[in-house]
């Protein structure tokens, strides 16, 4: 299939996960990567995460030392991981001839709320950025940082920042996208279990928000917004290999039905019995959650001769959290029983066709239940359904859902089989 018609730009915004500044060696390859991009013309600015596991070692130390560690200084601590790899690639750089700048997410002028850990980008000064582009450098940007204008602190957007910089510096710039990582794009299910994954050409920015949301790691859900509301074409593909990736814009798979399989296992499900069932009780759950700012994703509320049950699933980085969340409701809607479940994850189908097309959400919960896979909780939207499993059966649930819908046929080879 032909590949997403490529627009016009002077200037591209290359970004590099850890995984491919993971080492020298690697760092020298995202350098010469920069240069030949800068060889064909372009303005180049670069934006790195941290090397490899760097970031994991930095919290986990963070944690040794205490056992509540304080947002404002976890902040200073992480930010320096980035800063590590552009010094380290613009030394590349220089080496390979061209002149190379670094600089801090509040150097590039970045601008985030005071959420420390969880910052959103609210603005971006580039004024420092283009005048070295001016000049001929390329310019590296430390992902996944900035600095507060309230309170001149420095922030981390939150894991996966890296992608949101790079999406708002191209859409402050005017300039092309290009995410690398250690895949080669967007598949239509984690290729490591199900071998026969299809990468996808091209995806819409609906379908992608929700693959984020449901699992996919290829993209950042922050930075799809960026690139959604903002109107950035984001490029999607590998640093170690020159073929097409995927291309995020506004158009999609026409033809899909369903585009891809997505799995998450790190989600904890909190089960409140006992609530009172009277208007304004789940607010009270849900405004005590949000305050503390916990991500909520699927929702459950069963009611029982006047007693409440609500269920909801919270990403694991979030448990104490919703712990503390659960305590402050508590406080204003008496006791209540609280259970939590360590042991389920979510499987998720997700298709700009499901729209046009009954009967997805019923061949799904056949295929699982064929299979003796219980289903614990389910959502849905328009062009996503999503099952909570036991987390030992997702591979299983993964692999059978991939093989029903037939997702590692091309779109035309599925009308094919149809008609």
């Amino acid at each position: 299939m032909a590949a997403a018609p490529q627009q016009d730009f002077d200037t591209v915004v290359m970004k590099f996960g850890g995984s491919s500044v993971a080492d020298a060696d690697k760092i020298k390859n995202v350098a010469q990567r920069m240069v030949a991009m800068r060889e064909r013309g372009m303005r180049v600015v670069g934006t790195v995460s941290a090397m490899g596991k760097t970031t994991d070692g930095l919290i986990a130390l963070a944690n040794e030392v205490s056992a509540t560690p304080a947002g404002r200084e976890m902040d200073m601590l992480l930010s320096t991981g980035e800063r590590i790899s552009c010094a380290l690639v613009a030394m590349a750089i220089n080496d390979l001839g061209y002149e190379a700048v670094s600089l801090t997410g509040s150097q590039a002028g970045i601008e985030t709320d005071a959420a420390h850990t969880k910052a959103k980008i609210t603005n971006i000064r580039a004024d420092r950025v283009v005048a070295a582009l001016d000049e001929g450098k390329i310019v590296l940007v430390a992902g996944f940082q900035g600095v507060s204008p309230e309170t001149k602190d420095v922030t981390t957007l939150g894991r996966g920042g890296s992608d949101a910089t790079a999406v708002a510096l191209a859409a402050a710039l005017g300039a092309a996208c290009e995410i690398y990582s250690d895949v080669a794009g967007v598949y239509s299910a984690d290729p490591r279990i199900v071998p026969e994954a299809r990468k996808q050409p091209r995806i819409s920015y609906d379908e992608m928000l929700e693959m984020s949301a449901s699992g996919a790691k290829v993209l950042m859900l922050r930075s799809v917004e960026l690139a959604r509301n903002h109107g950035v074409r984001v490029h999607a593909r590998s640093t170690f290999s020159d073929e097409e990736g995927t291309w995020i814009g506004e158009e999609g798979m026409e033809d899909a039905i369903i585009s891809g399989v997505t799995h998450n296992e790190k989600e904890v499900v909190f089960t409140l019995t006992g609530i009172p069932d009277r208007p304004g009780a789940a607010a009270t759950v849900f405004d005590a959650v949000a305050k503390h700012g916990v991500n909520v994703d699927t929702i459950l509320q069963n009611v029982v001769h006047g007693v409440a049950e609500l269920s909801f699933s919270v990403p694991t980085e979030d448990v104490p959290a919703a712990r503390a969340a659960i305590e402050d409701a508590q406080a204003e809607l008496g006791e209540m029983t609280v259970e939590e479940d360590h042991d389920l994850g979510k499987v998720s189908l997700i298709g700009a066709g499901m729209r046009s097309h009954p009967g997805i959400a019923a061949k799904m919960f056949r295929t699982l239940a064929d299979l003796d896979i219980n289903l614990r909780m389910i959502a849905t939207s328009p062009i996503k359904v999503s099952c909570m499993v036991k987390k030992s059966e997702v591979p299983t649930a993964v692999q059978a859902l991939h093989a029903a819908f037939e997702l590692e046929r091309e779109p035309a080879e599925e009308e094919a089989v149809r008609g």
